[in-house]
């Protein structure tokens, strides 16, 4: 238990900037339940769906950009987690890049791997552990995506998103699994204390040339075209 609560380099809650937003929020002072709902939905909607620089990027970096994906608010998540004293461990996954697509475009959609490194975490409360993955894409984003598929009320494949249920995902924590990309995973590659211990094994499959360009270039585009899709409601 120690092991799923102590911080990581990752993992840095004990940073000003998390200890001061803890504190700002009084998370410490609720109960376990109201601490993983709020931390939860700070991180599912007060931090946007975007790309940042690289998926291994300190808890602190992701709350300073205001943005992140599956494996960066993941990481955000757990580092809060662990701030108020919950237990969470981190399960790796790929998923396959359809599940991406429109989110990415043109040319670096060819460019980027068959299969894309992804994450959820796992909390424990009240002796079970449950799945939480529908953190990932903001309500705003998901809304104004909704409003432009009108059309689509079952399974849905895109964007960000990979979901049985389009129009009513189970994003909501209240004692349950949440998902929102499960659909689209590919290879599982299990259960870790923390997200250190598993990018020290598993990144995503770049070459040089092409994660210059995903820094650079690609994930700039990426995010402007995720904001446009947020600001289109």
């Amino acid at each position: 238990m120690k092991e799923l609560k102590k911080q990581t380099k990752l993992l840095d809650y004990e940073t000003n900037q998390i200890q001061e937003l803890v504190k700002k929020r009084k998370w410490n002072e609720l109960n376990d339940f109201e601490k993983i709902l709020k931390t939860y939905n700070f991180v599912r909607d007060e931090i946007e769906f975007g790309y940042n620089v690289s998926d291994n990027i300190k808890a602190s970096k992701v709350l300073k950009d205001g943005y992140g994906q599956c494996n960066t608010k993941a990481t955000l998540l757990m580092a809060l987690l662990r701030a108020v004293d919950i237990p969470c461990r981190f399960h790796g996954f790929t998923i396959y890049k359809e599940l991406q697509k429109g989110a990415i475009t043109g040319l670096w959609y060819k460019l980027a791997p068959k299969e894309i490194v992804h994450s959820w975490v796992e909390v424990l409360y009240k002796g079970k552990w449950y799945n939480l993955e529908g953190f990932i894409i903001d309500s705003k984003y998901l809304s104004a995506l909704q409003a432009t598929q009108k059309d689509d009320s079952g399974a849905f494949c895109g964007f960000g998103v990979a979901t049985n249920d389009f129009k009513n995902p189970q994003i909501d924590w209240n004692v349950n699994h949440t998902y929102i990309q499960k659909e689209g995973i590919n290879q599982d590659f299990g259960i870790f204390n923390d997200p250190d211990s598993f990018f020290r094994y598993h990144s995503q499959k770049f070459n040089k040339i092409k994660k210059f360009l995903f820094e650079n270039y690609a994930r700039h585009a990426m995010n402007k075209n995720v904001a446009k899709i947020r600001d289109s409601k």
